[in-house]
């Protein structure tokens, strides 16, 4: 495979790596970043005797930003080291350390004090170390195991040995540490965590404060701009609700926000919410459509697989994530279909203040799937894909109980964690069959959870005739839709034109669904999709269209822009255009004017 870089990485700096606050929807005024070098050690059996190099965190050591460039194996340990000292004036009462995310199974010890472990690649976990910490140097050590797809838990499109037709799907598997580790101090009794809840109907919004321990008032005080327009207190149990006087709406075109400052004790965070409300209803025609704040809105978007050529999931920097949704916001496109990755914090965060929807997946899990059944029969023969159900653990590659369960506490673990985030609209929790199994009782649970967005129950295929939507891809047939009578017809996946540019690709293997030689005749061809099969499939009920996808991914050459996101692929001017006579004709049919 070649190194290909984006500009970003070129610019990369080791002494300043990812250095913003991490977690911008819960912020304190203490912070200590501890990314940058590490020692690390890949062995086969107990810890090393020496390590055998440093690596810079939080980049994968399968990355070449990490300076390591080796591929953890399933039956190897990757151990890690870091010396720090906590700074003079740092410590409040307590320090908690923060790992964004380990993939995928790791121990971790202070001062050879073990805190716990975590299982799971995706999500934060946090552990409270005052009692392990000294005054002068602390030595914090990791130990990681990750077996990809020998093991059932979320990998999304990591995968050690591929092989098939549709190999190229996936991609260069990562271990260990991958978003920023960092410390925190905080008070005896400090604020764990909270919900807002946006209530548009009643121009109000609701809070749930969690604290360590009960019993100290909780002040609330939300504020537009500098200027502060409510401040109260929560009840007992955390609870309150406030009306927002001249409520302005959050959308994308006016992505307005709306700051919060939660205090209890000496214990103060600082946050944010935005006013909107997603939901589903019937156009003037009586065909269903999703709605936000209360009127017709059109999901046009784009897949988001989130990767970097030299740095995989790890974006290389901050200004890397807004570059992208930047890029896609001015080509005209409202929403992320964040694919089977969980972000850093910041990207949702940089969602809610640019203005773009997020449709949020479930990292795929389970065993090493059969891409003949879950894919080639399934994107041939609609009558195949809805109509198989995923109560077969064995056809779906759901055989162990534990990795069943972990997918539950996962999903939980998701949807909570990233609740408080507006841009989000929809929860996807399978796509394609991968490892997909009882789809309903997903549904149940993430409604459970959260009962302000909408659930794309199976994506693509194997439906189970829950959720919002009636998805599809479409990838081969010609597109044909018609308004369903429980759910909206949302096209989820289409597109994958590929547009090879040698000198910006980082595989001689080229996969894609249709092949196309010059960006001429990939706009051309683009142009024809859509006034062939999109825009004549509004009227018919086509409420939502996810192209594939945002750039090229090692084999995958179907991006929007090439993989180092140095070029545009197909005419920039012709895709805005495109994007607007959508938005102009979804309004007239649903006489709703954008806004």
């Amino acid at each position: 495979m070649k190194q290909l870089f984006t500009k970003w990485g070129q610019e990369f700096n080791p002494n300043s790596i990812l250095p913003e606050y991490p977690r911008p929807g819960m912020v304190r005024d203490s912070y200590l970043n501890l990314n940058g070098v590490w020692e690390y050690g890949i062995v086969q059996d107990n810890a090393p005797e020496s390590y055998q190099g440093t690596i810079l965190v939080p980049f994968s050591p399968e990355t070449y930003l990490s300076g390591v460039g080796k591929i953890l194996k399933p039956h190897e340990t990757l151990y890690y080291r870091k010396r720090f000292t906590v700074p003079d004036g740092f410590k409040k009462v307590r320090v908690l350390l923060h790992f964004g995310a380990v993939d995928q199974e790791c121990r971790v010890f202070l001062n050879s004090t073990c805190l716990g472990g975590h299982k799971g690649g995706y999500l934060p976990f946090t552990f409270d170390i005052t009692d392990s910490l000294t005054d002068g140097e602390n030595i914090l050590t990791l130990a990681v195991k990750d077996r990809t797809e020998q093991a059932p838990y979320a990998r999304g499109k990591q995968k050690l040995a591929k092989k098939g037709k549709y190999a190229s799907l996936f991609y260069t598997p990562q271990s260990g540490i991958w978003k920023t580790v960092w410390l925190e101090s905080v008070e005896e009794n400090y604020i764990k965590s909270f919900r807002i809840t946006p209530v548009f109907d009643s121009s109000s919004v609701r809070f749930h404060v969690i604290p360590l321990k009960k019993g100290e008032p909780i002040s609330i005080e939300i504020l537009d701009g500098f200027t502060r327009i409510v401040q109260g207190q929560a009840d007992m149990d955390g609870h309150a609700e406030f009306f927002i006087p001249e409520m302005i709406p959050w959308t994308p075109d006016n992505p307005h926000l709306y700051d919060v400052r939660i205090q209890m004790g000496k214990d103060i965070v600082q946050s944010y919410f935005g006013m909107r409300k997603i939901s589903t209803g019937r156009d003037k025609n009586g065909i269903l459509r999703f709605f936000l704040n209360n009127r017709p809105i059109f999901f046009n978007g784009i897949l988001d697989q989130g990767y970097w050529p030299e740095s995989l999931l790890t974006p290389p920097s901050d200004e890397a994530l807004m570059h992208d949704i930047l890029t896609l916001k001015s080509l005209g496109f409202n929403t992320i279909r964040k694919h089977i990755k969980i972000e850093s914090d910041r990207f949702y965060y940089h969602c809610d203040k640019l203005g773009m929807l997020v449709w949020q997946d479930m990292p795929n899990g389970g065993g090493d799937y059969n891409m003949i059944f879950v894919t080639y029969l399934a994107n041939a023969f609609d009558w195949f894909a809805r109509g198989v159900r995923d109560s077969h653990y064995r056809l779906f590659k759901r055989q162990d109980p534990e990795g069943r369960r972990q997918y539950y506490r996962e999903l939980a673990g998701m949807v909570s964690h990233l609740y408080n985030f507006p841009s989000i609209a929809v929860w996807v929790p399978f796509n394609e069959g991968w490892g997909q199994f009882d789809a309903r009782k997903a549904t149940v649970l993430i409604r459970r959870l959260d009962k302000t967005r909408l659930v794309n129950e199976a994506c693509g295929w194997f439906d189970q005739g829950g959720g919002d939507m009636y998805s599809i891809h479409n990838y081969v047939h010609r597109l044909k839709i018609r308004p369903q009578p429980d759910r909206v017809v949302a096209l989820t996946e289409y597109g994958g034109y590929a547009y090879p540019i040698r000198e910006h690709m980082a595989c001689e293997k080229q996969f894609g669904y249709k092949h196309y030689h010059s960006q001429k005749e990939l706009t051309e061809n683009y142009k024809r999709l859509w006034t062939e099969e999109i825009l004549p499939n509004l009227k018919n009920g086509l409420s939502s269209a996810i192209y594939t996808q945002t750039s090229d991914v090692e084999e995958e050459i179907n991006g929007i822009m090439t993989y180092d996101r140095e070029l545009i692929k197909p005419d920039a001017e012709t895709v805005r255009s495109l994007n607007r006579q959508l938005t102009q004709k979804f309004c007239q049919l649903t006489e709703f004017l954008p806004g």
